[in-house]
């Protein structure tokens, strides 16, 4: 059995700034995204330029920023920042959701295609195996904040952990954090990636990423400990396993219908 290194959250200073591991996650996501997405782009039939990478990178920040903070403040407690609007800023604080982030790019870069007269799928599947690495990096940033811990698991299990910050008393938990960075993220990039690295009917290879992703994450969420002021809801499913149905049923439904049409 395992315990939780419990790593400084704040990676370097600079002068009175900290900077934070999270933060520094992040910023491997983009640049994860930059560089695969310049790659790509160097395909001429996607019909992606580099500029255009780099202009959705610029807007794709804001997307999953806003959209994820705002995605966990309706999604997870709706009722309590209703009445405290204010305390939505609150981004230190923690709180964000990955559906929220997903909702916040995809309303990116629709505009993005009306904007310079692009196909919104096309641009999806460009898109789609770049988001990988960055759902794998934050997920890597949850572990170093000790944060989203896993539920309990058999002392036995070799790489079972106790998370200090729990205060459970030292119980040992699945690294649900670790399991969630395994399955959305490197397994997921590399399975878009080798499926889209020649063309696919449109569409096909957003379907596969809201498939992979969805079952990913339906998978991993028994794994993962439940949010103390949400608990398990109905069936007996968490409040991200009951997000990620609507995103599965949405990726069948855009698999049969790419499927439909012609490369």
């Amino acid at each position: 059995m395992l315990i939780h290194p419990q790593f400084d959250p704040i990676a370097f200073s600079i002068g009175p700034l900290g900077v934070h591991w999270y933060g520094l996650m992040y910023l491997l996501g983009f640049l994860a995204f930059w560089l695969l997405g310049r790659r790509r782009a160097q395909d001429y039939w996607r019909g992606v330029t580099p500029d255009d990478v780099e202009n959705l990178l610029f807007w794709g920040v804001f997307g999953v920023v806003l959209g994820g903070r705002l995605g966990y403040c309706l999604f997870y407690q709706p009722a309590w920042y209703l009445t405290h609007p204010l305390q939505i800023f609150s981004v230190w604080q923690g709180g964000m959701s990955a559906h929220g982030g997903l909702l916040g790019v995809l309303i990116v870069m629709a505009l993005y295609v009306r904007r310079h007269g692009m196909r919104f799928w096309q641009l999806t599947d460009f898109v789609a195996p770049l988001v990988p690495l960055g759902l794998f990096f934050g997920r890597i940033g949850n572990f170093i904040n000790g944060e989203l811990w896993g539920r309990p698991a058999s002392p036995d299990l070799p790489w079972a952990m106790i998370f200090p910050q729990a205060q459970d008393g030292g119980i040992s938990r699945h690294p649900s954090q670790l399991y969630e960075a395994g399955l959305e993220g490197l397994a997921l990039f590399v399975v878009i990636w080798l499926y889209s690295r020649k063309p696919r009917p449109v569409g096909r290879t957003a379907a596969l990423f809201a498939l992979g992703y969805g079952a990913a994450r339906f998978v991993s969420e028994y794994f993962r400990e439940p949010d103390a002021f949400l608990g398990l809801q109905a069936l007996g499913l968490s409040r991200g396993q009951w997000l990620t149905l609507p995103l599965i049923l949405a990726g069948l439904t855009l698999w049969v219908w790419a499927g439909r049409r012609r490369t």
